[in-house]
Formats: structure tokens, C-alpha cells, sequence
């Protein structure tokens, strides 16, 4: 039952919830009208039974009421009495054609107007609905923007009055891909009745819904048709879903049976909980009982089990300026059992002292900072939960956040989940900025639910998979310890979920300086995640992901524009858009490679032709207008006039520091493998060609202990052979004409491929095929430099003759490749033969 003292607070918003004074606002209401208009025109019953239905309202523990026209005073003070919020829907010729009229336009304007006067101030007054439900020929016919626009143009109408009372508009999945930027929620009808597919959906609206809260504005059973006990089986299934998905509340149509719509009582369908005569229905009872639950639920009524303990881990390096934030929001967490450790790694600052002053919090000192792995594999190792949850020092986490993230991992097959982390409102315009440039913390989503990447800031785990996959790896002591730990969980064959209501707030960089020593360090781990993970970047040596980006304030750049599926003459229920794919390509323009591949030599040879002055500036053009319509495209809060120019800056010059530091940590770290060379005994190596070789062993199935029994067994235990032993391998991806490359170093790779041939009693010879190939950047820088040779005798032959000698340096690269080559060989094939001799397998010498 709502408590009278809610309505002494304005409700706001806060992210994904609603706020009512200190506490979480989680609405539970009821349609309420339209009804025929009396003798006074008003579209309300009597006072006497406006009193009764509200009182009633009341007893089935509802705290908002929807109504679809503005309330007289009495309405108002009548739901004040009663302890009811209302939302307020405003009616206005939305049907007709009124974006080239004027006078509809005003009138509309006027209608907004008028009701937010009445309603502005008011403590009973939820919220209003400046519009509910275009019709999608309608928008089809105005256009989505200009229609969006004179939305927003009406919820700034109501803002000029009372700038604290909440707007939004209702909408369905007939137009789900119509929004307005200015609505403070997003209200959605929706009239899903099978289970399965109303989950789902309501998933799909929360990842659109850029982090505002989604209220479930109307959604209800008809019981001539679905029977009363099949009216109550799926509304208790609704709410029950509403609960658990992470919505801002959910509104039942409706209360009552009488309705009154169109100039005409409606008497062949009955969504109430009660008949016209306010008589109960079964599904009443079944409402009231959900309504008087906490919503989110608390975790002891997901399941009847205990709830598992979970383990909240904070690793952090001198973060005293923002730990006390974090630490304060997840001691508020409303989970019944979990441990907050937080792991210092070496700060110099006030950090000990900052963690000192919240008891319960377990603090675990190192002496001296060893990064950010090893920090979170020191948490764990002291963890008693379960589940292991991670969090930065720069966040800070609401009430209920682990109730989902525990709830996403219960309730699925996954063995990982992350949300949502974004930007605080009272972060800085820089921070803002940041927020809108490329190279932000972000996840990557397969699906609605699924995701192939969750960043560290908002990640759980159960506690017996970190430890199955050995934790952390170490290597990455600043940033790229996500991505590894995400791919390492993948390739086991196991799934990461992904809960959009588990957000966090996410600080972000709130100066130039802050934000590009971040994208150095990212840089840097990504080149340490190419020589772990090859497969998963392409030739630049930047990721490639299966799924989407998912950054509600940042957007990939697209060539061409957003589509939507209409069906036949605009008739389809379910009217998706579609995204073209981003254009990944299209931000080549503003990669280091472009500029030193493109750019650069085009600059140099502008001191000969004048022709090359004129493409060395269409070339760096063109990368400046990719920044600048980049930045253009970005969303962005509360912006100052220098905000989109600060953007375009960040978007030119974050792919010129990661790219760096990726390149520099890729050349000072040779690869380990090269360097076995002088450890291997070469006196049985000396007639190994660079080129291609193969070798055979015997293996015996029929042997109980043998170690390796077949080929996939090889292959596995190879692998894991050569990477112990320092070595860069990828296994094939399936689309690959080898089983594994060995890289060695910037210019080779040697593939490796095996057969087997079944014999008698029970044998197999195993044959492997070692090919050494240039690797694919040394084939670029190769082309290149001829193209480039080649270009540059052209232009200089007529001012230096000499020119043409500069073709005696192109042998000098597949030279040095070739001894590489033969280098990588040598090795390459020694290991194998000690991995053979290591389990026993039997070499088969004629095959050399």
C-alpha cells in the first residue's frame, strides 16, 4: 500500500530508476478511464465513485493511476487522499495531420499548456503524457525527426512551467523505432501475451532506451476472450517479468471494465480487474498480491534456495579521489549476503586511509603496484562468495544492482554477466566529451541478452569458472584483462549474459590529458591481446568483434541510413529499424597506418610535384571531415559551444596514441619463441628448408596411458605446449586452411597442418606440414614500398637519374624474411620434436 508521505517528494530520475525522496519509486498502477463525460463535460465518474475506485485502487496496493485527460482540482485532491500518484495522458488531434498547420500546432501547444498549469506542483501528479501512440501512416507520412522534434517541442512547454515534472510519451512496438531525446522516461504499451516473446521484448526496449527508465505504460488481458482464469494466469505472469526485468514499474489496462472511446461505450472487451460494476475478477486478487511485493524483488523471493554469497571486488591504484563514492553506494546495496574487498595495489595516496573509514570493508595492501590483473586475482583468492563481482574505484553502483546480476547468472546458462555503465549527470562537459569519443569502456552485444564482451568496470562471475580458466592474466597490468578474461570464457564454450538494468555510473575522464594517457594504455594492452588472441584482429592489429557496440552515448560512424520495416502499405505490428552496419572502414581515414601509409609520403613528395600537394591535402582533409562528421553524429548532454570541436579532436587524435602504443609495445617485446634458437641442438636441424617441411609419429590408440591418443589431443596439447613455452599461437577459426599459426615476430608465421592415417591394430601415424610465410603486414609494407619505389622513380627520373638505383634496397626485406623464415623453422620444428619426445609419440624419420 503506498504511504501518504511519498507525495510530499517530487519523483525524479536517477538513471533506470525513479527516485521518491531517498528510496526507489518502482510503479504499480492501473488505467483509469476514459468514461463517458457527464453532464459538465468532464471524463470522470461522480466524486462519490471517483472516492470508491480510488480507495479501491488503493486496496490492491497500487500507487499510480493513469488517467487520459486532465483532472479537474478534485480528481487532484482526491488522489492526494487517496495516496496515488497520477499519470497524466493529454489529448490532442495527434491523429491528424498537424505539423504544416499552424493553428494544430498551437492548438496542441495550447492543450500542453493548459494542463501542465493544472498539474504543475501538484504532490499527486506523477507525470505527463504529452502524447500516446502515433500512428505509425502517420509518421511514415511526417517524417520521424520533424515529428520527434515537435515532441520534444511540447515537453519543453511543459518544462517552461515547472521544469521538475517529468514528461514522456507513450509508445508501442508498432513504432518502436520513433523517440523522442527530451522525454525524462520512455513508456511503452505493450500487449505481448506469450511469456516468452514479452521477456524478450522488453529486453529489446531496455537496450534501446539509452539508460532512462522504461515504464511498461499499459499492458493487460481481455477476459471474453483469454476467460477470466486466463486473464489472471497472464497478467500474473506480466508482472511477475516487470519485476525481474529491470523496469522503472508497469501499468495495468485496466482497472475497470467501463470504457468509453471514439464517442461510444465499449462493451466487447473487458480488460478490467473489475466489471463495469466494480465487481472483483479472479485476477484482482492475484494483482494485489504481486503489487504488495518489493519491486525489484528482493533475492530471497527469486527463489527459495538461499541466495548465493557473492564477493564484490575493488581493485585500485591511487583512486582515493573517487573510492569513498564507490565504497559509500555499495555499502547501500540491498542484497542479503555479500563482502565488499577492496585490493590496493601499491598507491601512494590517501587510499588506505579512504578505505579505513568504512567498516566491513575488507582492505589487502600490496606493497607495491602490480597491476590491475594481478590486483583482481589477489580478490578473488581472498573471496568467499560465489560469485565474484568487479567494479572500478571510479564507480559507483545503485541498490539494486547485484540483485540483477546474480538474477541474469541464475537464471541462465551463462557463467558471466555485465550491464551498462554511464556517465554520471554531475560529471564534468569534458567528461561529457569523453563520453561521445571513440575508445570508452563499452560492451559488445551477440544479442539482446548475450554478450561477446562486458568491460571490467560491471562484470560478474561464478567463482569456479575464474578459477577453472586460472584467473586473470597477469600480463595485463593496465587495461585489456576484460577483453582476455571474456574471449578465455568464450573459447571454453561457455556464454556471457548481459542484464541492461545492472548499470553502474561510470566516471570518465574529465581532462585531454587524463583521456589519452587511457587510449596509450589501451593501445598497449591490445598489442599484448594480438600476440595472445591473433585471431581476433585483423591485419592494422585492431579488434574485431562479432557482435554491436553497445555505447548509448557514442556511435560508430555509418555510411548510409537507418531503415525501417514497415510491411506491406505500413501495415506490420512490429515496424523495426534497422541500422546499417558501421563503417568501420570509414575511421581508417584517421589511423596512424593512414597517415603514415598515405598521408605522410604524399607530403613528402609535395617538394616535387605540384600534383602531390594537392592530394596531400584532399588526403588530410578527408581525415579531418571523418573527425568532424564523426563528432557531428555523436549524442551529446548539455553541450557548450566548444563540446562537438573537443569531440572532433579526440576522435583524430585517440587512433594516433593507441595506434602508437600498440606498434611501439609490438616492436620493443620480441617475440619469445625467436629466441629459443641458440637453446635448440641444431647439429640435427642443418638440412631444414625455410620453406616447407614435414615430419610424422607413430601414435597408439590401443594404449591406455599413452598421453595423446589422436589428433585433436595433439593439437590441443601442442598449442598449450608452445604458448607455455613463450610462443604466439592461433588455432584454426574455422574458415582457416591450417590447424595452427605460429607467429614469429612482425615478419612470419609458420602454419601447421596434420593428417592422420588410421593403420592395423589400432596405430596412427600422424603427419604434420610446416609452411613459413611472410606475415600479412610484411606482404603490405612490401607492396608498398615498391608501389611507392616505383611512384618516386616516376616523378624524379627527368630531375635525378640516379633515381633508379634505389631498386637495389626492395631485395633487402625478403632477404631478411627469408633468414626469419628459416630462423622460425628451425625452432618451430625442435619444438615439436622435443613435445614428441616429451609423450612419447615415435618419430618416424623417412618423413623428413
Amino acid at each position: 500500500m503506498p504511504e501518504m508521505s511519498l507525495l510530499n517528494h517530487r519523483i525524479r530520475v536517477d538513471g533506470r530508476l525513479l527516485r521518491c525522496g531517498a528510496g526507489t519509486f518502482f510503479v504499480k498502477g492501473f488505467t483509469y478511464g476514459p468514461f463517458q463525460p457527464g453532464a459538465e463535460g468532464i471524463f470522470f465518474p461522480t466524486p462519490e465513485q471517483v472516492k470508491k475506485d480510488f480507495e479501491g485502487l488503493r486496496a490492491l496496493n497500487a500507487n499510480v493511476v493513469r488517467i487520459y485527460h486532465p483532472p479537474p482540482e478534485w480528481i487532484l485532491e482526491a488522489a492526494r487522499e487517496a495516496g496515488l500518484f497520477l499519470l497524466v495522458d493529454i489529448p490532442w488531434n495527434k491523429h491528424l495531420y498537424f505539423l504544416k498547420d499552424r493553428k494544430s500546432r498551437q492548438d496542441a501547444l495550447g492543450r500542453i499548456h493548459a494542463a501542465a498549469r493544472i498539474c504543475s506542483g501538484h504532490p499527486s501528479v506523477f507525470a505527463l503524457s504529452v502524447a500516446n501512440e502515433f500512428a505509425p501512416d502517420l509518421i511514415r507520412w511526417s517524417g520521424a525527426r520533424p515529428l520527434g522534434k515537435f515532441v520534444n517541442e511540447l515537453i519543453h512547454e511543459v518544462k517552461s512551467l515547472d521544469s521538475q515534472l517529468l514528461c514522456t510519451f507513450s509508445n508501442y512496438p508498432t513504432t518502436e523505432y520513433f523517440q523522442a531525446a527530451e522525454v525524462d522516461f520512455h513508456s511503452f504499451n505493450v500487449y505481448i501475451h506469450n511469456p516468452g516473446q514479452f521477456h524478450n521484448y522488453l529486453q529489446r526496449l531496455l537496450n534501446l532506451t539509452d539508460g532512462k527508465p522504461l515504464l511498461l505504460a499499459e499492458t493487460g488481458v481481455d477476459s471474453i476472450r483469454e476467460g477470466r482464469e486466463g486473464q489472471k494466469q497472464i497478467l500474473t505472469g506480466k508482472l511477475q517479468t516487470a519485476r525481474h526485468a529491470g523496469l522503472a514499474g508497469a501499468i495495468l489496462f485496466s482497472y475497470t471494465d467501463e470504457w468509453f472511446t471514439g464517442g461510444y461505450p465499449i462493451t466487447d472487451w473487458a480488460f478490467g480487474v473489475v466489471d463495469a460494476n466494480r465487481n472483483p475478477k479472479p485476477s484482482a486478487e492475484a494483482v494485489r498480491e504481486i503489487f504488495a511485493k518489493e519491486f525489484p524483488p528482493t533475492f530471497s523471493s527469486y527463489s527459495g534456495s538461499k541466495p548465493p554469497r557473492v564477493s564484490v571486488i575493488v581493485a585500485t591504484y591511487n583512486g582515493s579521489r573517487t573510492l569513498a563514492n564507490c565504497l559509500r553506494s555499495l555499502q547501500r546495496i540491498e542484497y542479503p549476503d555479500f563482502e565488499i574487498i577492496v585490493v590496493n595495489d601499491g598507491s601512494t595516496d590517501l587510499t588506505e586511509k579512504a578505505v579505513r573509514n568504512f567498516p566491513g570493508v575488507q582492505l589487502i595492501n600490496h606493497p607495491v603496484n602490480s597491476g590491475l590483473s594481478t590486483a583482481r586475482n589477489t580478490g578473488l583468492k581472498a573471496a568467499t562468495g560465489e560469485i565474484i563481482v568487479y567494479t572500478d574505484d571510479d564507480c559507483r553502483v545503485n541498490e539494486h544492482w547485484l540483485t540483477y546480476l546474480c538474477d541474469g547468472l541464475l537464471h541462465s546458462d551463462c557463467v558471466g554477466i555485465g550491464g551498462p555503465n554511464y556517465l554520471p549527470p554531475e560529471d564534468s562537459t569534458v567528461a561529457r566529451a569523453v563520453m561521445a569519443s571513440p575508445g570508452g569502456p563499452a560492451a559488445v552485444l551477440l544479442d539482446d541478452q548475450t554478450a561477446e564482451h562486458i568491460p571490467g568496470c560491471n562484470m560478474a562471475f561464478w567463482k569456479w569458472a575464474l578459477e577453472e580458466i586460472g584467473g586473470f592474466d597477469p600480463v595485463f597490468k593496465r587495461a585489456g584483462d576484460d577483453v582476455d578474461i571474456c574471449w578465455r570464457i568464450q573459447q571454453k564454450g561457455w556464454k556471457i549474459a548481459w542484464h541492461p538494468a545492472a548499470f553502474v555510473w561510470h566516471y570518465r575522464r574529465n581532462t585531454l590529458r587524463a583521456y589519452l594517457r587511457q587510449q596509450y594504455g589501451y593501445g598497449e594492452a591490445e598489442s599484448l591481446l594480438m600476440r595472445k588472441h591473433p585471431g581476433y584482429f585483423n591485419l592494422l592489429g585492431a579488434c574485431t568483434w562479432k557482435g554491436r557496440i553497445y555505447a548509448p552515448r557514442y556511435s560508430v560512424p555509418t555510411v548510409g541510413s537507418e531503415r525501417i520495416y514497415r510491411g506491406v502499405f505500413g501495415t506490420a505490428f512490429f515496424q523495426t529499424l534497422y541500422s546499417p552496419e558501421p563503417m568501420m572502414g570509414v575511421l581508417f581515414l584517421t589511423s596512424l597506418e593512414y597517415h603514415v601509409g598515405v598521408t605522410l609520403p604524399l607530403t613528402l613528395l609535395a617538394a616535387f610535384s605540384g600534383f602531390f600537394t594537392t592530394m596531400a591535402v584532399v588526403s588530410f582533409s578527408a581525415s579531418l571531415l571523418t573527425c568532424i562528421l564523426s563528432a557531428w553524429e555523436q549524442k551529446l548532454e548539455k553541450p557548450k559551444w566548444w563540446s562537438r570541436p573537443l569531440v572532433a579532436a579526440l576522435f583524430f587524435l585517440q587512433p594516433l596514441y593507441r595506434s602508437y602504443a600498440r606498434y611501439k609495445n609490438r616492436f620493443s617485446e620480441p617475440y619469445l619463441c625467436l629466441k629459443d634458437v641458440e637453446n635448440l641442438e641444431m647439429a640435427t636441424l642443418d638440412g631444414i628448408r625455410p620453406g616447407k617441411e614435414s615430419l610424422a609419429f607413430w601414435m597408439d590408440k590401443m594404449q591406455p596411458e599413452a598421453p595423446i591418443r589422436d589428433r585433436i589431443s595433439f593439437l590441443t596439447q601442442l598449442k598449450d605446449y608452445l604458448v607455455k613455452n613463450g610462443y604466439v599461437v592461433r588455432p584454426d577459426m574455422g574458415w582457416d586452411d591450417f590447424d595452427l599459426l605460429v607467429h614469429g615476430g612482425f615478419w612470419t608465421r609458420a602454419q601447421l597442418l596434420t593428417l592422420a592415417e588410421p593403420h592395423p591394430e589400432g596405430a596412427t601415424l600422424l603427419r604434420i606440414k610446416i609452411t613459413t610465410r611472410w606475415s600479412s603486414a610484411c606482404r603490405i609494407i612490401f607492396k608498398a614500398g615498391v608501389f611507392f619505389t616505383i611512384l618516386l622513380i616516376a616523378v624524379l627520373d627527368g630531375v635525378w637519374p640516379w633515381i633508379w638505383s634505389i631498386l637495389l634496397l626492395l631485395p633487402v626485406l625478403p632477404l631478411y624474411c627469408h633468414f626469419q623464415k628459416a630462423r622460425l623453422m628451425r625452432c618451430t620444428y625442435s619444438r615439436i620434436l622435443r613435445f614428441a619426445g616429451e609423450h612419447s609419440l615415435k618419430f618416424l624419420p623417412e618423413e623428413k
